[in-house]
This record gives structure tokens, sequence and C-alpha cells, in this order.
């Protein structure tokens, strides 16, 4: 029970990742604010992380219903296939906006509200991409990017409070759901399209999901309360190659 009465906020909580993550703060005895956008589908907390006014509004619900906030998971994100000549100035701005944007919205307006928690974290939900590049993936890359950096930065403002607010980004690589479906669908053959995801994978398979949320439920507890602005890579070796 890592997470034992733990109130946590999840954005993008519909999705692929954000379901497997709320489903294992559960499992682990914490209770999940799920959020998303509301056309979804139904959430605990409609949120367009991409608006200062619907961070400022959850926030003060979350104050309203719990009083507390112990953890935020910055989920939500969005990612398009495109080289730097390919993509639009619009799609670029739209993926900066929300894996960039809405990071950093989270990360602002949660913080007073942790600020009243025993052992307060962030997980900011990053990729691989955003430590290596592609060439067909300049926005995404550029976002996941500044998630790793921002990440740093909230690390060590947050460690000047006491309690200190500890905040480490995830890093998956190729993960079974429905990002990798939308990447798969572009392509002619979409089995073939997977096979060669899978092939870039040293340990030969693609990630599932609940080890994408186990890492997150590890990083929101107190069983990793001596790591802070970290970079927690689950990724199959891809890295590491």
């Amino acid at each position: 029970m890592l997470l034992e009465d733990h109130i946590v906020l999840v954005t993008g909580a519909l999705g692929t990742l954000g379901s497997a993550t709320c489903q294992a703060i559960a499992a682990a005895g914490g209770k999940p604010i799920r959020s998303d956008l509301s056309a979804r589908g139904k959430v605990d907390i409609a949120l367009d992380v991409t608006r200062e006014e619907d961070w400022a509004a959850a926030m003060a619900a979350i104050e309203g219903t719990q009083g507390r906030l112990d953890g935020l998971v910055n989920n939500a994100g969005v990612g398009t296939p495109g080289d730097v000549e390919q993509t639009t100035f619009a799609e670029w701005r739209r993926v900066m906006a929300v894996n960039a944007d809405g990071v950093f919205l989270g990360c602002k307006y949660a913080m007073a509200l942790l600020a009243k928690a025993k052992a307060p974290a962030i997980v900011n939900i990053s990729s691989a991409s955003g430590i290596v590049g592609g060439a067909n993936l300049a926005a995404y890359n550029a976002s996941k990017g500044a998630v790793r950096l921002l990440t740093k930065s909230v690390a060590l403002y947050g460690a000047r409070k006491r309690p200190p607010v500890r905040c480490n980004s995830v890093h998956p690589a190729f993960i079974e759901g429905d990002m990798v479906d939308a990447i798969v669908r572009t392509r002619p053959d979409e089995d073939k399209a997977r096979a060669k995801l899978r092939a870039q994978i040293p340990v030969g398979r693609l990630g599932q999901p609940r080890e994408v949320a186990e890492a997150v439920v590890w990083l929101l507890s107190k069983a990793s309360s001596f790591t802070t602005g970290s970079e927690v890579l689950v990724d199959g070796g891809l890295i590491a190659g």
C-alpha cells in the first residue's frame, strides 16, 4: 500500500497510460482524481491542460473537497510525426501547448496545494524522445525535451519547501496502446510498422502500460523519498543502445 490515503490528480486519465496509472494508484491504496477533456468521457474533473482557468478551477475544486493534494501526474500528451519542414506552425503550437504548457501550468497551479501534504510529489510523463532525437519528431522531441528540463527546475524549486515537493520525469519508449496505435495507422502495413517499432527495443518487445504506471507509483511514494529531479527510463534499453 505504497500510496495509502494519497490523493493524486492524474491528467489525460482516459488514455492508455492515464488509465493504467489511475488503476495502479488505486491498487496501491491511493485515491486517483481522474481528469481529462470532458468530450472524451466521464471524469472526476474536466480539465483542458492548456487552459490556465481550468487549472485554477481544478485546484479550487480539489481544495474544497479534499483540503490537500499529495501527488500530481502530468500525463496528458499528444504526439504526431513530422520533420521540421513537414510540421506546420499550428501543429507545432498544438503539441507544445499540450505537452509543455500543460505540464508547466500543472506544476505552477498545484504547488500551493501540494505544499499542504506531508510528502508531496509531482511526476511528469516525458518520453524517450525527450532524451534522444528523431528526424520525424520535431515538435514531439522539443515538447518532451522541455518537460525533461522543466522537471529539474521544478525539483530544485520544490526542494526549498518544507516538506520538499519532489518532482521527477518518466521516459517511456514505445508502449502498447493508443499512441503506438496512432503511429502504426499512418503506415501502409500496420503489422510491419509495429514490428519495426519492436525491433528498436533491445529487450525485443513493446512496453506495457502497467510498467510505466508502476514506475509512477514508486515516484509518488515515500519509497523514492530521496529521488528528485531524476529521469526514470521505462524503455526496454532503448536509450542504452
